[in-house]
């Protein structure tokens, strides 16, 4: 008896863009998933500030000088970036995304609504756009308050950012509300595999035409069987 040939569906990779105010939980939701989805892989920003203890390039981030990250952002070659002050720089190195989401791979980048703006316009509907927030303003500071690593005035920053961001939740695509980690997170996972499966992440023209031909080729065989 013949065996029936499978038709594959080739999918398009997507960039899942994270963003959210400070304290939200923001990583932790985005480690478990990664826990559940190791062919996940990981947007590594490029920085110009020296690396910390236990930090590794290439790993961690791409450590870069200043004159190198105004290169790359001077040729196109970075998604999004942002001066935070002085002559420390961050950014998202753009070929090696655009690069993974070519050969269908998956990636994740925590990055700030500033950033999530200027993917989606450089990315269009490639780049998925996740705002997780907090259930409530005062759930956000204790959160940051809990912390004990920062200065009232850094907390006061952070709170701050925390407002802009929050503004600019209507830029994005899904909101995943951080009041139970577990829930979070299969919220968040469940944003993945939903848009892994919308007609536009694969050729769904030629798996049709695929489905149709085998389809013809059965009731032309005799019997469902009877495909070659």
């Amino acid at each position: 008896m013949a065996q029936a040939k499978q038709a594959v569906l080739r999918h398009a990779g997507l960039l899942l863009v994270v963003s959210g105010p400070s304290g939200v939980g923001k990583g932790t939701l985005i480690a478990g998933v990664l826990a559940r989805h190791p062919e996940v892989r990981v947007s590594v920003s490029c920085t110009t500030r020296a690396p910390r203890r236990g930090e590794v390039n290439g790993r961690d981030y791409h450590f870069v000088t200043l004159e190198e990250f105004q290169r790359l952002r001077d040729a196109g070659e970075l998604l999004e970036w942002a001066q935070i002050h002085g002559d420390l720089y961050y950014g998202t190195p753009r070929r090696p995304v655009e690069e993974a989401l070519a050969r269908g791979e998956d990636m994740i980048l925590e990055i700030d609504y500033q950033g999530a703006r200027a993917v989606r316009t450089i990315l269009g509907d490639r780049s998925v756009l996740v705002f997780v927030a907090p259930p409530t303003w005062g759930t956000l500071l204790e959160r940051l308050q809990m912390r004990h690593t920062e200065r009232p005035e850094e907390v006061a920053a952070r709170l701050e950012s925390a407002g802009r961001e929050i503004a600019n939740m209507g830029l994005y695509d899904y909101v995943v509300v951080n009041d139970d980690l577990q829930r979070a997170t299969d919220e968040l996972e469940a944003v993945l595999l939903a848009e892994r499966c919308t007609a536009r992440r694969f050729d769904w023209r030629t798996f049709r035409d695929r489905l149709l031909a085998d389809a013809e080729a059965a009731s032309s065989g005799g019997g469902q069987n009877a495909i070659a």
